[in-house]
């Protein structure tokens, strides 16, 4: 198991590229979901140093209509929104959608949920188990338009390393 992360300096494509076998690296016989996602979460945020960088997860609702809600789960960053249901927001409709939604400017996206201030642009990245998004990956940043294919692409190969 890799314990230490290699920070490097260069193309976005450069760093994915010796990124991604560290993570692989991190996920490696460990079985734990909870111990995944947060070392996936913590090795995003050290390499790119984005607003914030977490999970939320398909979880029963706390109400009694007997809905599923997504519920946070290991991050980093500043303090997030606890619970969002399915259709709200970019992490909401990622999940409804079971697709990676990349926004440019959070201001323009309707319904847009705004956990911090801060945030400008956002990508979420849906984690699928069995045909079921079972959670999302989200990351913010305090740049607009900070998100783009090549992000998606290599977001999703990482989230797909995950084994939910």
């Amino acid at each position: 198991m890799a314990e230490d992360l290699k920070i490097i300096e260069g193309s976005k494509v450069e760093i994915y590229l010796s990124l991604i076998p560290q993570i692989k690296g991190l996920l490696d016989g460990e079985p734990d979901l909870v111990a995944n996602l947060a070392n996936v979460a913590a090795a995003l945020k050290e390499q790119f140093g984005w607003l914030w960088v977490g999970f939320y997860l398909v979880k029963p609702a706390t109400a009694v209509d007997g809905d599923k809600e997504l519920v946070l789960g290991p991050f980093q960053g500043p303090v997030a929104c606890t619970r969002i249901k399915k259709g709200r927001g970019v992490c909401g409709a990622s999940w409804q959608n079971a697709a990676t939604l990349i926004v440019p400017d959070v201001e323009k996206f309707p319904g847009h949920i705004a956990c911090s201030s801060l945030s400008r642009s956002e990508i979420v990245v849906p984690l699928i188990k069995n045909n079921e998004v079972v959670g999302v990956l989200d990351v913010d940043s305090e740049l607009p338009d900070q998100f783009d294919e090549t992000d998606k692409k290599f977001l999703e190969e990482i989230v797909a390393a995950i084994k939910c």
